[in-house]
């Protein structure tokens, strides 16, 4: 197996890790409920997509 030859260094390989980062999740309010939900994803809330019914939501 070919070794490197020399030690990298700290800066080149954190250099290397600076794209291994979180994105922060958005969220929008919901048309229908008003509750935070993200976009382009049904409402958890109420179940509602584009201003349509898509999943029936269990109420405790």
């Amino acid at each position: 197996m070919p070794v490197p030859a020399r030690k990298s260094s700290r800066m080149r390989s954190r250099k290397r890790r600076t794209h291994y980062k979180f994105k922060v999740v958005q969220y929008i309010k919901c048309p229908n409920c008003g509750a935070p939900m993200e976009p382009h994803r049904v409402c958890k809330n109420c179940g509602y997509y584009a201003g349509k019914p898509v999943v029936i939501v269990k109420t405790r």
